[in-house]
């Protein structure tokens, strides 16, 4: 009996060609996109589990309120983690990690840059799992300036030659580090990615006993099943013992004084598995995901899947009401209605089953643009598992029975007679059932639409947003400080090219990777207001090359000696500072060490507000310094002869000899690069927008079809007393309206609500308005029109003879 379902279906499949086809895409295109959403959240949930300790882990964060302002950091104190281990006994092991910049290191004739190195504890490799290829993990960073690398780096540097004892130079530092151990890459689901591992033990930061210095990513150990919650409700006591003094007695700043004002601060934990979709901070080690996306795309991929089943039950019912005779010829001929049931449920079954098969191949196919468009390196060998087999053909027979088991018994509960009469009819549950489909369909796809149009609109404003710095034909030429004392000349050198416009040596950038320094300044001898603000060290050139504008005041000059010891502030400065009048010749009290020492700033001028930080974030105080901190050099070029001006930089760079590649950035770019993963996101839901629109249709087409059939008689008729092809196409393409229309009116205050909820996470951000609505709205009623005028047009143009012969 089985063997003779399966001849018979394939011959009905094949007999429908047309819709066999849409039936099976429809279908596989929904569970591919599901299948590929699904590998990206799978991918984005295992971030950092792959640690042996990873459910022990936990990171201190601090987080505070200084004068008003919200202060965030996923940082700690150098001595935090020894303290904490020495004084709570829960703490079994506390590591740390330092970030210090993209050294340049030399072995023997070949010098590259590292953008991937960190001074860690000697435990590191105890706490974070990351495989050893050579040497003792326990032991390898016992040593000062002892070093781990990766087994990429180890190829780059030494080739075939063993790398352990080998000695790299860090000219820049002065130093040397001898490798003591190779490890296997860094998982690509961490929230950390470094190739070079020193001794922290090399750094003297890290030995300093300074509580109010925050500049180490520090993690604890826990004992398992242990609640770190309970240890959290003890850190306010860290805050008291070691932090509460220090700011007393390096900045005169009383701890119990703040709190009364409203401020605080304090000491905070995070799961390791939550940093990278649970973290806002600031001075991530990696910029992470987000939660709300996984939630998105979650929901996407739950909608595509029921728009893909409902359309796959749609499409079937319309292609099975075409074989209701058939069905009555088969039950005068003696078939039972259990068999009946059987031929369609095999049917629907075979075609689900054809889905899976491509949709997997669709999957393997799509995954290498998804992971080039997503940044990611997902692959389809996540889905080699029983469990997630068994379930995807659990999942393929369940669809199949669902979708197939309203055709057959929809058909098969008819009587032979009235079906061979041609008199079958629809009732109108059944009209009202399909209809909530079709309107469920297009309220998902038009809050697709408006979600996919508020994203471009806002990536849009941001780009185009001013900024309060001239961020074209700006260049940024980096590694300077490997050039030394020549670093200024080769700055004259490109002075004096007539496509250089100016040039400033700094290595604070406002836009992309760069220099950061946040510190708490006071104005003279009032110890009570102390703000936290961002400090650039800049040269005299810096602020016209970059284009920004002096609201009051002057910049920086040479014909005054005294700017030695002068500040540049912005204008969230000012306000911070409570100086609404004229802030000029106010002294400004700026810590130079972690004793309590201050030097006192004039202020000469005030910047227009510039924004230095993600547009996520409202400008923060600035204050601008004259000081000897090179590394990059900034150029504002004024020919289109970018090509040619960089080759020339390039001839004047190896010159100098400095043994570092000429490495250069473009600042737009640089503030492009700063919004990309909400531009991946942007990109990616604009793509499974268009998938989900396009299943939808299917659908719709599928109802199309189902009614025109239906009322074939209906339209012969209206032909017959005159209607014109117009007349019939808008009478059925009305009723889809209807329905677009009612998907529409509930996906307004949906849609409304979610994309505020997104753009809550930028400081400045767009008005969502009623156009984006009204424009949204228009499109899927076009994209439904467009679909339901092919079967309109076709059944207006069908002979009414042949509809009204039975007749």
């Amino acid at each position: 009996m089985l063997k003779n379902y399966i001849t018979i279906a394939f011959r009905n499949l094949l007999r429908q060609k047309g819709h066999t086809a849409i039936n099976i895409a429809g279908l596989a295109i929904g569970i591919a996109t599901c299948m590929l959403i699904m590998l990206f959240i799978q991918d984005e949930l295992s971030y950092d589990k792959f640690n042996e300790k990873a459910d022990r882990i936990y990171r201190i964060n601090f987080i505070g309120k200084l004068n008003g302002e919200d202060l965030r950091f996923p940082l700690a104190p150098a001595p935090a983690a020894q303290m904490l281990k020495t004084d709570y006994p829960e703490v079994q092991e506390a590591t740390r990690v330092r970030v210090s910049g993209s050294p340049l290191v030399t072995y023997e004739n070949n010098t590259f840059k590292e953008n991937s190195f960190a001074y860690v504890d000697s435990n590191f490799f105890q706490v974070f799992t990351i495989p050893f290829l050579k040497g003792n993990p326990k032991t390898a960073l016992n040593e000062p300036n002892t070093v781990v690398i990766s087994q990429e780096l180890a190829k780059k540097y030494f080739g075939n030659q063993e790398p352990v004892g080998k000695v790299l130079q860090f000219k820049a530092w002065q130093q040397s580090y001898k490798v003591t151990g190779v490890i296997d890459k860094v998982p690509s689901y961490s929230h950390f990615h470094f190739d070079m591992f020193a001794s922290m033990s090399s750094l003297e930061e890290s030995k300093q006993p300074v509580f109010v210095s925050f500049n180490f990513h520090t993690y604890l150990v826990l004992p398992k099943g242990y609640d770190y919650k309970q240890l959290e409700a003890k850190l306010p006591q860290v805050v008291d013992k070691y932090m509460a003094p220090q700011l007393q007695q390096f900045m005169g700043i009383n701890f119990e004084e703040l709190k009364k004002k409203g401020d605080h601060a304090g000491l905070f934990l995070q799961p390791l598995t939550d940093i990278h979709l649970h973290s806002n901070f600031q001075h991530e080690l990696e910029p992470g995901g987000d939660i709300q996306y996984v939630y998105i795309f979650g929901a996407i991929a739950l909608f595509m899947l029921l728009i893909a089943c409902i359309n796959f039950m749609n499409l079937s019912t319309a292609s099975a009401a075409k074989r209701a005779k058939e069905v009555g010829i088969r039950k005068v001929l003696g078939s039972v209605k259990q068999q009946l049931v059987g031929q369609f449920l095999v049917e629907s079954i075979l075609l689900v089953s054809f889905s899976l098969v491509l949709a997997v191949v669709l999957v393997f196919l799509a995954i290498p643009v998804f992971n080039n468009l997503a940044d990611k390196q997902l692959s389809l060998l996540s889905f080699v598992n029983p469990f997630l087999i068994l379930g995807l053909l659990l999942f393929g027979l369940l669809v199949g029975v669902i979708a197939g088991s309203y055709p057959a018994f929809f058909l098969s509960s008819f009587q032979p007679i009235e079906v061979l009469k041609g008199k079958m009819t629809v009732g109108g549950k059944t009209i009202g059932l399909r209809s909530a489909l079709v309107v469920f369909q297009f309220f998902i796809s038009t809050n697709l639409i408006v979600g996919t149009a508020v994203v471009y609109e806002q990536l849009t404003y941001i780009q185009h947003k001013k900024i309060g710095y001239d961020k074209d034909q700006l260049m940024v030429i980096h590694d300077t400080y490997a050039l030394d004392k020549n670093e200024e000349v080769f700055k004259q050198q490109l002075l004096r090219d007539s496509r250089v416009a100016s040039a400033s040596i700094s290595s604070y950038i406002p836009a992309g990777p760069t220099n950061w320094n946040n510190s708490v300044v006071q104005p003279e001898n009032n110890n009570s207001q102390s703000v936290t603000t961002q400090q650039y060290q800049v040269d005299h050139d810096y602020v016209p090359t970059l284009g920004m504008e002096i609201v009051k005041g002057r910049n920086f000059s040479k014909d005054f000696p005294t700017d030695s010891t002068a500040v540049i502030i912005n204008e969230a400065a000012m306000r911070a500072f409570g100086w609404s009048q004229d802030p000029l010749n106010k002294v400004i009290g700026r810590f130079i060490d972690n004793k309590g020492n201050k030097l006192n700033y004039r202020v000469v001028g005030v910047v227009k507000d510039f924004h230095f930080e993600s547009l996520h974030r409202t400008i923060s105080p600035l204050l601008m310094f004259l000081g000897d901190n090179g590394g990059s050099v900034i150029v504002r070029s004024k020919t289109k002869d970018v090509e040619g001006l960089l080759s020339t930089m390039k001839n004047q760079w190896s010159q100098f000899g400095s043994g570092s590649p000429f490495a250069y950035s473009f600042m737009d770019e640089r503030f492009a690069e700063t919004y990309e993963a909400e531009q991946k996101v942007g990109r990616i839901i604009g793509i499974f927008a268009g998938i989900t629109i396009f299943v939808a249709c299917l659908g719709l087409f599928g109802l199309a079809t189902f009614t025109a059939q239906q009322r074939t008689k209906e339209i012969g008729i209206r032909k017959v007393l005159g209607a014109s092809v117009f007349n019939i196409t808008l009478l059925l393409s009305k009723e889809f309206s209807k329905l677009v229309l009612i998907g529409f009116l509930i996906s307004v205050p949906v849609s409304w609500y979610a994309m505020h909820k997104w753009l809550e996470n930028f400081a400045y951000k767009i008005n969502v308005g009623i156009g984006v609505f009204v424009v949204a709205g228009l499109l899927a009623l076009c994209i439904a029109w467009l679909t339901v005028s092919y079967q309109s047009i076709k059944a207006a143009l069908t002979n009414p003879v042949k509809s009204l012969r039975s007749e």
